[in-house]
C-alpha cells in the first residue's frame, strides 16, 4: 500500500475527518504500509496538504473530499478568508477548541468541566458533554465565585477538585470580557488562559494593559496560547503516549 492510501484509510476509519494527531495514531496501525523513514508524521502532514483527496478545514484538521457535503450538512465548513467570519464558522471554532482543550484535560490525567449552557455542542462527532469528565462543577470555593466560575469555556481541576486551569476560548468576541472574569477569580492559585487566533495576540497585550487589569499583568496571572500551539501540544501529547516513560 502505497503511504498516501494509507493515509486516506486512516481518514476514512475516522469517519472522513480527523486531527493531525489522530491521523498520525490511526495511519501508524496500518500494518501493510512501510514508511522507511525516521519521521513518518512529517510525510503524512506533507500528504495531507498536497493530496487532491483531502482537504483543510482548518489548521490540524483534515477531512476527505467526498465527505465534504455529509460534512457541512453536519455543520463543519471549510474555513476561508471568505467565510471566517460567518456564524457558521464562529460557532464551529469555539465549540472545536472547547472540545480540544476538554481532550487535552483528560490526556493529562485532570478532572474537566464545559459550561453547562454548551454541553450540546458539537466537537466534531461528539458532543461536549460527552468529553467533560464533570457534570456538575465542584463547589470548591463560595457560591458566587463557583457561580462565576460555571460560565468559563473550560476548566481543568485536580484531583482535590480544585482549579488547576481556566481557559476562555475568544475566536471573535472580546478579550476584555474574558480578562474581567479572570480579574474575578484572580486570588485563586491557578493558571488563567486566552485560547484564541495568534492574530489577537497584540490586542490581547493592549487589553492586558488596562488599569483594571493591573494585578493580571504585574503578576503575570494570564497568559496567551494561540490555536496553531495548541494544536502542536495536542499532536505531541498524542505521540507521548506510545512512551511506557515520559522523563
Amino acid at each position: 500500500m502505497k503511504q498516501y492510501e494509507a493515509v486516506i484509510q486512516a481518514l476514512e476509519k475516522l469517519g472522513g475527518i480527523g486531527t493531525l494527531g489522530q491521523l498520525n495514531q490511526e495511519t501508524m496501525k496500518i500494518k501493510n504500509c512501510a514508511w522507511n523513514t525516521k519521521t513518518p508524521f512529517a510525510s503524512i502532514r506533507r500528504i495531507v496538504q498536497t493530496n487532491k483527496d483531502i482537504y483543510k478545514i482548518k489548521p490540524g484538521l483534515y477531512a476527505l473530499e467526498r465527505y465534504r457535503n455529509e460534512l457541512e450538512h453536519k455543520g463543519i465548513f471549510q474555513e476561508t478568508n471568505e467565510n471566517k467570519n460567518s456564524n457558521e464558522i464562529l460557532e464551529f471554532n469555539h465549540y472545536y477548541y472547547q472540545g480540544l482543550l476538554l481532550t487535552i484535560g483528560k490526556m493529562k490525567g485532570l478532572k474537566t468541566f464545559s459550561p453547562n449552557q454548551d454541553k450540546n455542542k458539537k466537537y466534531l462527532e461528539l458532543k461536549l458533554n460527552d468529553l467533560r469528565t464533570l457534570e456538575t462543577i465542584p463547589v470548591f470555593s463560595f457560591p458566587n465565585l463557583v457561580k462565576r466560575s460555571s460560565t468559563i469555556d473550560v476548566i481543568w481541576f485536580n484531583e482535590r477538585e480544585m482549579p488547576h486551569s481556566f481557559f476562555e476560548v475568544e475566536h471573535k468576541t472580546d478579550i476584555q470580557n474574558s480578562l474581567l472574569k479572570f480579574n474575578d477569580l484572580r486570588d485563586f492559585y491557578t493558571r488563567m488562559i486566552i485560547v484564541s487566533d495568534g492574530s489577537r495576540k497584540s490586542e490581547f497585550n493592549s487589553k492586558m494593559k488596562y488599569s483594571s487589569f493591573k494585578d493580571l499583568l504585574h503578576y503575570k496571572r494570564v497568559a496567551f496560547l494561540d490555536y496553531e500551539e495548541l494544536n502542536k501540544q495536542y499532536e505531541n501529547l498524542l505521540i507521548q503516549q506510545k512512551f511506557e516513560l515520559i522523563l
